[in-house]
């Protein structure tokens, strides 16, 4: 199939009729930084959902979707002034380049790990040019999901030593999270003291992740994937036995589910 523009100039071209005051769509016109950014935020979830499915049919699509949201920012950005869509890509590419010395330039790295070392120190060699603060948290955004914040923050503190010695000493510390939410609730079960015990304890799993080197965001979505798949078969099981709400037997179904796994 051929184009007679290249798709990204044909991209470019559809997103800047869609903003056209006089001829675009109303819906678009009308829409800012602001009021786009929780698409830009679903496409990526998107993106996410249809590699952990393994549909490439769907991951061509969302790859759309998200490249849009893209082009739908630098859009906005190039009429306000501020930059257009070939500055993005000229910027994420000078930035590529700069940070991998050792494919572009004669660095040489030895191991993964001192490419993800290499990596954290052009990052921050870059926040210090754009006159970022001095702390190594500094840049992590307020916006991510929590729990991928939790990991970003811990690993940023580890940096500078400031880290468990081993996993199993995060083990110990979720142990003793638990004790602190128990005590909270025989002293009465404050809301406010135990949300910030649980709030705690989420933090010490997040780091117990980091710890084994596993994502903990990836880890938790295939938990509940685990659990939406087994539920859903127990409620099919359920309903044909006519189980009603009996916790007993649906603890039955269950350890029947997940042995037949």
């Amino acid at each position: 199939m051929t184009h007679a523009y290249p798709p990204i100039a044909k991209l470019l071209g559809i997103m800047a009729r869609l903003r056209d005051p006089e001829r675009g769509c109303p819906w678009d016109r009308e829409q800012d930084f602001g009021t786009i950014a929780p698409y830009t935020i679903e496409e990526a979830y998107e993106v996410g959902d249809a590699i952990e499915r393994g549909d490439m049919a769907a991951l061509k699509d969302e790859l759309g979707d998200l490249l849009f949201q893209v082009v739908f920012h630098a859009r906005m950005a190039e009429e306000a002034g501020y930059f257009a869509f070939d500055e993005v890509a000229a910027a994420i590419a000078d930035k590529m380049v700069r940070r991998h010395p050792h494919v572009f330039g004669d660095a040489e790295i030895a191991s993964v790990a001192a490419q993800n070392e290499a990596w954290e120190a052009h990052k921050a060699e870059e926040r210090a040019a754009r006159g970022g603060g001095d702390s190594v948290l500094d840049g992590v955004a307020l916006a991510y999901p929590a729990l991928l914040r939790a990991a970003k923050i811990s690993r940023r503190a580890a940096r500078i030593g400031f880290d468990w010695p081993d996993a199993r000493s995060v083990i110990a510390k979720i142990a003793e999270e638990i004790g602190e939410i128990e005590a909270a609730l025989d002293a009465g079960g404050d809301r406010v003291k135990l949300e910030d015990e649980v709030g705690d304890l989420l933090f010490a799993a997040a780091n117990l992740a980091r710890k084994l080197e596993i994502e903990p965001e990836t880890a938790l979505r295939r938990a509940m994937a685990k659990f939406e798949r087994r539920f859903r078969a127990v409620e099919t099981l359920a309903k044909e036995r006519d189980v009603g709400r009996d916790l007993d037997v649906l603890e039955a179904l269950w350890r029947q589910v997940k042995a037949q796994e």
